[in-house]
């Protein structure tokens, strides 16, 4: 009998298969992955944010029993072990390429920031390592530091590199400046803000860890590491070590969140990879909590000087935004192209401003590399624009909704090219920013405000609207932007002699329920039930190429080539069905897992068919045997998802505590897989928006330059009892109309609104008391500052 694609096909809120073997304890994460006589590995890490030694003296650690070895980069050097890279380059505005100085999996000769890899030890138990690595003498020569990016820019400050004067990594420019310069001539108003978006730790559940080890038959280095970007990690290791990609193969096992830090490579891949080859075995190193806060690359760190030029209509005429963009000690992989290429791309977000010009400016400092956090990018365009929506509104006495509504770019008006050169295909900003005040109940909003007041609390509404680029696509626009891969996606379908089917794909799944909704679009495609389809990811023995997940892609890119593959298994199906039931190719219609003879009740079974594919003598003689096809699909733009968000809070005056009340979202986000899985990753981003507002704030020691929030006592994330009760709904009306499934992503969303409208609640809250302006955090502490400083007397 027929199955019903629907049946667990696309839009079913179908529970996740993987979640039985993770709430079973069988789940296998890379601190569960043991070989037999593995070794453990323990790295030196500097004390300092910034540096020199000459000598590292390992003479006692390597006496101490069950030492195996203990290497520094001296050892690394003597190999001509490669620097580390960045996959993709930036070009300055004046045409010179980004300063690019070598970073070392191991240091050599010069630490520039707190964590920094020194040494490792090498032991038959992480006790003998650490016991070893205690007594290591390093003879650092401690230097000047600096850990702020507009300090790091002054004359006289500490320079971290020879290749990079005055830390300046690059200068950024995006827009038409004579244009923009134009628009503020002829402005009636221009709204000034300067804004901090706070840096940020991703604090996932997991730590990292690798395990390195040798194929006793292949001579192949297997290397399993929690990563998000498996291919790209071949990659990067590989030509490090100066070895064949297929003499590495990378396995990441599942993944307890990842979040962007760990779509990265860091220097602990190469270490393994490389003392595993050079004592021929397994080497293994899991993260500890402290060394994630030390080491794992962090997020946000922008200082923003932003201008609005408005006419007397209140119309936005022109955007100028400069901002200083801290990348920390070293480039990592893509920490040059989120605060410029990504950032930039979205600084239009969702009004027709017809002038827009950006410069952005990559500064080194003796900091932790920064790199994609959640949203990479998408949610600092957000909150710069939101912000100056909301002032604007303030200074021209408009109602904040109503100043949105009349700059957005309306559906009509779709496709729409911005001042910044992408160009939207579908989307309804306006009607989803009147359906959320509708669902919020926002005209109403004062009478709740009344009510708080009878408490003596301070309510506040706040309002966020943006557009998202999911995807990080085509790889022609990348790569004209700098990028060094290819950012397409591919796909292998299997399908056996008993019809069940295996899905290969290059994407990776840490959490975002892979193994369901790709299962459930190979189960509307092929009308097939989602349970008879096995989703494999992670392996590049498995997938040889990929481009891993991150920048909400895996639906929109690896959905997209995962069906691509699905029509080339039914082509062939066709192919095959057409021999058997003796028609012709162009009359085999496939509907509902059966493969029939239009205008005929003549029809075969897909599973029929998948034992033909397999038995020769059934098939035409031109036709190979087998039911398996490969598929690449690399979209010719972007995804853009987007949103309309509107939070509500109560703020203590007393206190400066801050209660999220209510947060309404509308999110248009494309074709639906799962309703289920989509609602849990709008919460999940909205946790970690939230959770940068209201408390989040990586901070620096400015004189050592030692981490001052480097646990979980310093480092605050949000718990359930901080989360409000979130209403959402998503909107299918807008389906991105370039890739065949017609989805986006949706992520980042909670994180790329969240800020912003949190922020704008609190400030609507705050400003009958005279608070224009705070800056995030908004710690109990900071809003009380504010407060304080408008009224003294009462606080």
């Amino acid at each position: 009998m027929a199955q019903s694609p629907n049946r667990t096909g696309i839009g079913k809120s179908i529970l996740r298969k993987e979640d039985q073997r993770f709430l079973t304890g069988t789940g296998i994460f890379i601190d569960d992955i043991h070989f037999s006589n593995a070794l453990e590995c323990f790295i030196v890490r500097s004390p300092h944010a910034h540096a020199t030694f000459t000598t590292v003296d390992t003479s006692l650690a390597q006496k101490i029993p069950g030492v195996i070895a203990v290497f520094t980069g001296t050892d690394m050097a003597e190999e001509e072990i490669g620097s580390m890279f960045a996959l993709w380059k930036i070009t300055s505005k004046n045409g010179a390429p980004m300063a690019e100085p070598p970073r070392w999996a191991l240091a050599r000769g010069t630490v520039r920031h707190v964590g920094e890899p020194v040494a490792i030890v090498i032991a038959q138990s992480f006790d003998q390592a650490a016991d070893a690595a205690e007594i290591i003498n390093i003879d650092y020569n401690v230097l000047a530091s600096v850990t702020d990016s507009v300090e790091a820019l002054k004359s006289g400050a500490p320079q971290l590199h020879n290749e990079a004067a005055n830390n300046i990594c690059f200068e950024w420019e995006r827009g038409d400046e004579a244009a923009t310069n134009q628009a503020f001539e002829k402005a009636d108003k221009i709204i000034r803000l300067d804004l901090t978006n706070n840096r940020l730790v991703g604090a996932a559940i997991e730590t990292r860890g690798v395990v390195a080890s040798i194929d006793p038959i292949t001579n192949t280095v297997v290397l399993h590491s929690t990563t998000q970007v498996p291919h790209h990690i071949r990659l990067c290791v590989a030509q490090q070590l100066n070895i064949m990609e297929n003499k590495l193969r990378v396995i990441s096992p599942d993944v307890g969140g990842g979040f962007g830090p760990k779509g990265k490579h860091y220097p602990e891949e190469t270490i393994l990879a490389w003392a595993a080859r050079k004592l021929g075995c397994t080497v293994r190193w899991i993260g500890r909590r402290e060394e994630s806060f030390i080491s794992d690359t962090q997020g946000r760190d922008h200082q923003t000087h932003t201008e609005l030029a408005i006419n007397a209509g209140g119309e936005f005429i022109g955007l100028r935004v400069k901002t200083i963009a801290n990348i920390g000690a070293y480039i990592s992989t893509f920490g040059a192209n989120i605060p410029s290429v990504i950032y930039s791309a979205l600084l239009s977000g969702v009004y027709q401003t017809p002038a827009i010009h950006v410069e952005v400016t990559g500064v080194f400092s003796n900091t932790v590399p920064v790199d994609a956090y959640r949203g990479a990018g998408r949610p600092e365009a957000c909150y710069v624009l939101e912000r100056l929506a909301d002032r604007a509104a303030y200074e021209l006495g408009m109602d904040r909704v109503e100043i949105r509504l009349k700059n957005m770019i309306t559906a009509e008006q779709m496709p729409y090219t911005t001042a910044i050169g992408h160009t939207y295909d579908s989307g309804n900003f306006p009607a989803l920013l009147t359906k959320v005040c509708v669902n919020s109940d926002y005209s109403n909003f004062e009478s709740r405000r009344l009510q708080s007041q009878e408490t003596k609390k301070l309510r506040g509404i706040g309002i966020a609207s943006f557009v998202e680029s999911s995807g990080v696509a085509p790889s022609r626009m990348a790569g004209a932007l700098g990028a060094r891969v290819a950012t397409f996606e591919s796909a292998h379908i299997r399908v056996d002699e008993d019809g069940s089917i295996t899905a290969m794909l290059g994407t990776h799944n840490h959490g975002q329920g892979h193994a369901t909704t790709f299962a459930q679009i190979l189960s509307d495609q092929l009308g097939v039930p989602a349970e008879t389809i096995e989703v494999l990811e992670g392996d590049t023995a498995m997938v040889p190429r990929g481009t891993g997940t991150f920048g909400s892609r895996s639906i929109a890119v690896g959905g997209s080539a995962l069906h691509v593959a699905g029509e080339k298994i039914i082509k062939k199906g066709q192919l095959i069905a057409a021999h058997l039931l003796e028609a012709a190719p162009s009359d085999i219609a496939f509907l509902e897992s059966e493969f029939c003879v239009t205008g005929t009740d003549r029809k075969i079974s897909f599973n029929e068919v998948a034992k033909a594919a397999y038995a020769p003598f059934k098939l035409p003689l031109e036709l190979d045997p087998g039911l398996d096809e490969n598929a690449f699909y690399d979209p010719t733009n972007f995804a853009f998802s987007n949103g309309a968000h509107i939070a509500e809070v109560e703020v203590d005056p007393d206190t400066g505590q801050v209660k999220l009340i209510s947060y309404y979202a509308v999110d248009d986000i494309g074709t639906i897989i799962n309703p289920m899985i989509v609602e849990g990753q709008l919460h999940g981003g909205l946790a970690q928006g939230i959770g940068q507002v209201l408390m989040e704030n990586c901070k620096y020691d400015s004189g050592s330059g030692q981490l001052l929030s480097g646990s979980f006592l310093d480092y605050a994330v949000p718990r359930a009892d901080d989360m409000p009760v979130i209403y959402s709904e998503l909107d299918q009306t807008q389906p991105c109309t370039h890739n065949p499934l017609g989805a986006k992503g949706c992520g980042e969303s909670g994180a790329i609104g969240a800020p912003a409208a949190v922020v704008s609640a609190v400030l609507d809250a705050l400003r009958p008391l005279g608070v224009n302006e705070i800056q995030m955090p908004l710690s109990p502490q900071n809003v009380w500052q504010a407060l304080k400083m408008v009224l003294p007397e009462k606080i």
